[in-house]
């Protein structure tokens, strides 16, 4: 019994870290990953928005999952998920103001957000609380960081900077492109394509 626990456990977070990675594997969430990663510090507070909402809502299903009758469950995610967000849009304008106006229009959007809603139907509703927080955590943190690596090239070529410090010479060139959405397409194939390549591999 320990045995399977432990094998299950394993499992939980190899998927949610690399196997069924929500981005790259899934191809869940790439609006979000498109339209907040100009910048580092958008892509962190994004990623967090969202890690803390997957969380939350893990918690709160996996414990109700037994009371939620099947044919409203959808709208009691919707109303789980909201609740949370509501909560991340708040804190973001009371303590990080310049971070909400940046990123504001598209934290209300976690709330439809596919991976949220994709691992509340497909594992918090089916499985106990530990394994649903331990889902939520490893697959917000692949979220938030494939939003920083794509963060960090883009605004390194784009501004010339990383948390608004200057890391590029002097007579560096930006990269307008790069802080527009073709440039976020574009950083985001090349992602996809080498986690995918990756992760082929290491399944051979």
């Amino acid at each position: 019994m320990a045995v399977a626990v432990k094998n299950k456990t394993m499992q939980t977070i190899l998927n949610g870290l690399w196997r069924d990675h929500p981005i790259f594997s899934m191809l869940l969430g790439i609006c979000s990953a498109l339209a907040v990663s100009n910048k580092l510090e958008n892509a962190i507070a994004m990623g967090a928005g969202v890690t803390f909402v997957l969380v939350a809502t893990g918690i709160i299903i996996s414990l109700l999952r037994k009371m939620i009758p099947r044919r409203v469950r959808m709208i009691t995610y919707m109303l789980i998920i909201a609740s949370f967000v509501i909560i991340v849009d708040r804190f973001l304008k009371a303590f990080y103001p310049a971070i909400s106006d940046s990123i504001g229009p598209y934290v209300g959007l976690i709330i439809t957000n596919c991976i949220i809603m994709g691992r509340a139907e497909a594992f918090y509703i089916q499985n106990n609380t530990f394994q649903s927080l331990l889902d939520a955590l490893t697959n917000g943190i692949s979220y938030t960081y494939t939003l920083g690596i794509i963060a960090v090239i883009r605004e390194v070529l784009g501004f010339g900077t990383i948390l608004g410090f200057q890391v590029m010479p002097d007579g560096w060139t930006n990269w307008v492109v790069m802080a527009m959405a073709p440039g976020a397409f574009f950083v985001l194939g090349v992602f996809i394509w080498v986690t995918r390549t990756m992760a082929k591999m290491d399944s051979e």
